[in-house]
């Protein structure tokens, strides 16, 4: 019979991983702090990320005061994004040795489970939102400079090139997005 035929898993080149649900580089993107992909509902609607900012700081004009708050936005964002970065890669590989050492049950699995998800969530609320924060520090003219650097022009419909949240002057009000309940 057909289901008699041995064929290799998809899924056996990753019996190597040190933790099976993460790749090595998806475990390094956790514990550096990067997006990964998780702002792009806000980067791809003109709200800019500090990181990027900070790339194209010159051709954006930034005064001195605004660098210095893009590079303390970045690095709050930074440090919040790896401590929660770390939190996922210690439940996930806590979910993994449980596996491994076998006698798992339900609701071990439920507990694992729904706490990775929550930090991955709050991680993607921590990089949304510090792309708000970096939208609010900008003016019009900068968030379409952003834009023409970044390779996005003509993809805001707007003359200015700003976001839809572009200012109304009061968007940033000086709090740390992502502070609340991270630390303990």
């Amino acid at each position: 019979m057909r289901f008699n035929q041995r064929l290799p898993s998809p899924y056996s080149e990753l019996q190597a991983r040190e933790i099976k649900a993460l790749s090595a580089q998806e475990t390094e993107d956790l514990l550096e702090g990067r997006g990964m992909g998780m702002a792009l509902p806000a980067e791809l609607h003109g709200y800019p990320g500090p990181m990027h900012v900070l790339e194209v700081a010159d051709s954006l004009e930034l005064t001195p005061e605004q660098r210095r708050e893009t590079e303390r936005l970045f690095a709050a964002m930074r440090e919040q994004a790896r401590d929660l970065g770390r939190r996922i890669v210690e439940r996930e590989r806590e979910l993994d040795v449980r596996f491994a050492e076998g006698g798992i049950s339900s609701a071990t699995i439920e507990s694992l489970t729904v706490e990775i998800g929550e930090l991955r969530g709050r991680l993607r609320h921590l990089h949304l939102s510090y792309h708000l924060e970096m939208d609010a520090l900008l003016d019009a003219e900068q968030k379409a400079r952003y834009q023409r650097a970044r390779g996005y022009q003509g993809e805001s419909g707007s003359e200015s090139g700003g976001s839809p949240g572009a200012h109304s002057g009061g968007g940033h009000h000086g709090h740390h997005p992502g502070h609340e309940g991270h630390h303990h």
